[in-house]
């Protein structure tokens, strides 16, 4: 396509209908990568004049938006549940969004969020000759790796390779990193990466940090807050970590589940994590502490504040919303050298990378050599809300065009 061509696409003003998930409304109240960014494009979207409509949960408008309720609540306290139990939700979920879409016809495209169930029932939706074209954002898991099957890991490869072909529904991925493991079958149907980002202005820029450092993520083995938790214990460093443990929000809430011998986390895996690998550092040093989940200003305090946000990560991370949301506020990011990590973190720059956890531990001892403006310009340049929004716009006209050219 020409550029002209391209520009006098971009002049139309299109209606797209956003599938969110049932389990946050937007914006969330704490803990929510994908909602964050679902608020951050809703807005975006509707500042460059595009009507949106979101199929979700919560508020009836949002930035201007019409907001569908479908859900009539969070279902979040469900998403850890048995998959039988689970996938009716999501499938339940998704088939009464397009059931609205298909009823008013009047939808240009179609941005799903929901994963896997989504893509799969999209790539029989747009068959139909009268629904629009869809993209599928991919937020993750990876796709599976060999060595991911070698360590006892189900293969999700091929159900990805069947979802392809014959049909409108588009894959992007939200980083390289995630998308280069993608099987050879689904690329066709796969649009170029598009960047997670925030409104870079809700986000206050602090120079003068405290003298602390922070995690931002839900405890488990693969975000590591035992690796951060070691570290600051060895070389006797504040530590404020935020983030849920199941579905447990608040310090005083954890006490009363971890005094409880018969409380019902005691099978929840994150709790275990929690109480095996974080609780004895916290015990017996002060200086670790558990923050709850943070929403709001107290949240922005929290990141704005801190020395570096620590992100010992042991999984292919896709993105890291958390990671961009501290560089935003000018803190810098000290993380492992995993998943999309290196796209977003510019070793000396805005943050450190280790391969190791000796190299992680030398980096925190480094984060005063990091300029909070430098990290507060890579998130201006690569991961706003104005970038984002254009470059889904384009995938939008993409999608849309691919299917004009078929018909």
């Amino acid at each position: 396509m020409t550029k002209a061509a391209a520009t006098e696409r971009r002049k139309k003003k299109l209606r797209v209908a956003i599938i969110a998930t049932p389990w946050l409304s937007i914006p969330p109240k704490g803990y929510g990568g994908i909602e964050a960014v679902l608020d951050a494009l809703v807005k975006g979207l509707m500042s460059a004049g595009e009507e949106v409509e979101v199929f979700g949960v919560g508020r009836r408008k949002l930035h201007g938006a019409k907001v569908h309720n479908l859900a009539g609540e969070e279902q979040f306290r469900h998403i850890h549940g048995p998959w039988y139990k689970v996938l009716p939700l999501v499938g339940g979920h998704v088939q009464q969004a397009l059931k609205l879409i298909e009823a008013d016809g009047g939808f240009d495209v179609i941005h799903d969020h929901n994963g896997h169930i989504g893509p799969q029932v999209l790539s029989w939706a747009t068959r139909l000759p009268h629904m629009p074209p869809s993209i599928h954002t991919l937020h993750g898991p990876p796709f599976t790796s060999d060595e991911d099957v070698k360590n006892g890991e189900p293969d999700n490869r091929p159900f990805w390779a069947r979802v392809n072909g014959g049909h409108h529904s588009y894959l992007v991925g939200i980083s390289d990193a995630l998308m280069k493991a993608a099987p050879r079958e689904v690329k066709k149907n796969t649009l170029a990466p598009v960047y997670n980002a925030v409104d870079v202005r809700e986000f206050p820029y602090v120079e003068q940090k405290k003298n602390y450092f922070i995690t931002l993520a839900r405890f488990n083995e693969d975000k590591a807050q035992h690796i951060a938790v070691k570290y600051c214990n060895k070389f006797k460093y504040r530590l404020r970590m935020a983030g849920t443990i199941g579905d447990i929000e608040t310090p005083r809430r954890l006490l009363l589940e971890l005094a409880n011998p018969l409380s019902k986390y005691r099978q929840h895996p994150e709790f275990r994590y929690y109480s095996d690998q974080i609780l004895p550092y916290v015990v017996r040093n002060p200086r670790i502490v558990y923050s709850g989940n943070l929403a709001g200003p107290s949240k922005m305090r929290f990141i704005s504040q801190a020395k570096a946000l620590l992100f010992p990560i042991q999984w292919e991370e896709p993105f890291g919303m958390a990671v961009i949301e501290a560089l935003a506020c000018g803190t810098p990011v000290v993380a492992m050298r995993r998943g999309a990590m290196p796209e977003i973190i510019e070793h000396g720059i805005n943050g450190f990378l280790a391969d190791t956890e000796e190299e992680f531990a030398e980096y925190m001892q480094r984060v005063d050599e990091i300029d909070p403006a430098d990290c507060r310009m890579s998130v201006k340049r690569q991961f706003s809300a104005e970038v984002m929004t254009a470059n889904y716009i384009d995938r939008y006209h993409e999608a849309i065009a691919r299917k004009q050219a078929t018909s």
